[in-house]
């Protein structure tokens, strides 16, 4: 008989959520896929699948390596998740956090026509 993992406890044991209950959550938005395509809960995790993930503002790519059924030490991780999020992507975070989110003063309104163009052109969209 193989062993059977739901998606949200694999998410919660490998630590990328806090709690099951934001595994859960974040699959029911729609911020874990499988090639593409958005996972329910109660999907079942298998050796060498690929998850990618939307966590805050960080998009992760995670390839599962072994289950487990209980949450282990952030040292132990590696040992059941590797972690194929591209470089770039930790280097858009990590300029985020630098030069922080973007923001208007209080009472300052919506950003006109040609404001808004140029916040889109700054942030490359």
């Amino acid at each position: 008989m193989e062993e059977s993992l739901r998606i949200d406890k694999y998410l919660w044991a490998v630590r990328l959520y806090k709690t099951r209950a934001q595994a859960s959550e974040a699959c029911r938005a729609g911020k874990v896929k499988k090639d593409g395509v958005p996972l329910k809960a109660s999907h079942e995790v298998k050796v060498g699948e690929r998850y990618e993930l939307s966590i805050e503002q960080l998009h992760k790519v995670v390839e599962v390596k072994a289950l487990l059924h209980n949450r282990v030490g952030a040292k132990q991780v590696e040992g059941y998740m590797t972690d194929l999020t591209p470089s770039e992507e930790y280097e858009r975070i990590q300029m985020v956090r630098q030069y922080g989110f973007e923001r208007r003063d209080r009472g300052s309104g919506r950003p006109t026509k040609r404001e808004r163009r140029a916040i889109e052109e700054l942030k490359g969209s």
